[in-house]
């Protein structure tokens, strides 16, 4: 049915539909883009949606040009399968992420201003897409064999990798190309169809204009090469339409659409008993809650009048030992509790008697063993 919408839009021309299948998000879409030679704003939209950065889920206005190449490249082509969209438009992230993976990804690509998409159709053959692309001479065509699949966009006029000089007057046998070959020496026909080109695409980028397309000035711009790397701007998200069918995401790419959610801030870690086995834990619970609650040490009773058997105990007594009782003896130089500069004994206190007394005990006068 797909097929037949697009061979009847061929036969009107001003009437054109496309139909795609989105080889990431494994979405389908058949979409009128034009109806009586005029850009459909809400099939626009439908458009932007179903070619948005599917990593990140952004979309952006596309080049409604670049709607008008594929058509007339499929019509060309004879396909009778959708056209297989292996990618479309890319947020600057994703395409600087993509550029780190890879050498092949410009740092200005067309695809961040909505203008590129990369394609293949699996009933043609890749090498014949290439040559139908370069041939409408629309923006730019990559060929990329190994992958399957070429690069369409709408920017200025040119290819990679390039054809050698047979193979470009094959494809052109008058001359009149932009396409450069492989030594850059341009065909004969190159200032004719660089007037031509110039002019078909200015009337092309007019209509597209009038669909809330890019300009007449970017057009010029992209011809002549001017790279300008500012975004497309977003559009906001349609609702999907009854024409949109959307099938069921393959793991990997629901897996990498996740992987690019931003996660919330982590929460502070709960405190755990790590180092405590489960079972010493609870025995020690147990010890502890069994355990009698702390003795309060009995307050020293206080010493009446002046016991000096009371005053020598209370030296050795752990209470006491460093508490300032508040007492010393007759001069400063004399041993005392609270000023001591001698041996590392602690000498009993001196009570009564004169210095001479005190110094001959504190000089150890010895007695003969008994």
């Amino acid at each position: 049915m797909a097929t037949a919408r697009t061979q009847d839009a061929a036969a009107l021309g001003e009437t054109r539909t496309l139909t795609f299948y989105h080889t990431h998000t494994r979405e389908s879409l058949t979409v009128t883009f034009r109806r009586n030679g005029q850009f459909d704003s809400g099939a626009l939209q439908q458009l932007n949606w179903f070619l948005r950065d599917w990593r990140v889920e952004k979309p952006a206005q596309m080049d409604p040009r670049l709607f008008d190449v594929l058509w007339e490249v499929y019509r060309e082509s004879g396909s009778s399968q959708p056209i297989n969209i292996i990618s479309a438009y890319r947020s600057p992230e994703t395409n600087g992420a993509l550029r780190r993976r890879s050498s092949g990804v410009a740092e200005h690509s067309q695809h961040m201003l909505g203008k590129a998409m990369d394609i293949r159709l699996p009933d043609v053959d890749t090498a014949r897409l290439r040559a139908i692309a370069m041939k409408k001479q629309y923006g730019g065509v990559g060929y990329y064999a190994s992958s399957a699949f070429v690069h369409v966009d709408t920017g200025n006029v040119r290819a990679w990798p390039r054809m050698t000089q047979q193979q470009l007057v094959q494809l052109f046998p008058d001359g009149k190309t932009l396409h450069l070959p492989s030594n850059g020496k341009p065909l004969p026909g190159y200032e004719l169809a660089k007037a031509e080109i110039l002019s078909r695409n200015a009337s092309l980028a007019t209509q597209a204009s009038a669909g809330s397309g890019p300009s007449i000035g970017n057009l010029f711009a992209s011809l002549f090469g001017r790279k300008d790397a500012a975004p497309a701007p977003q559009a906001e998200t349609p609702a999907q339409s009854p024409s949109t069918m959307v099938a069921s995401a393959d793991p990997e790419s629901v897996q990498e659409i996740v992987a690019a959610i931003p996660l919330p801030p982590q929460r502070p870690q709960e405190i755990k008993l790590a180092a405590i086995a489960p079972a010493a834990a609870s025995d020690a619970l147990a010890k502890i809650a069994a355990a009698a609650a702390p003795s309060i040490a009995p307050e020293i009773e206080p010493i009446l009048g002046y016991d000096a058997a009371a005053a020598a105990k209370s030296l050795f007594d752990p209470r006491t030992a460093f508490l300032d009782l508040g007492f010393t003896s007759g001069t400063r130089n004399e041993p005392s509790v609270t000023h001591f500069s001698g041996p590392a004994v602690k000498p009993l206190p001196i009570f009564g008697g004169t210095q001479a007394e005190a110094q001959l005990q504190t000089d150890g006068v010895r007695r003969p063993a008994s």
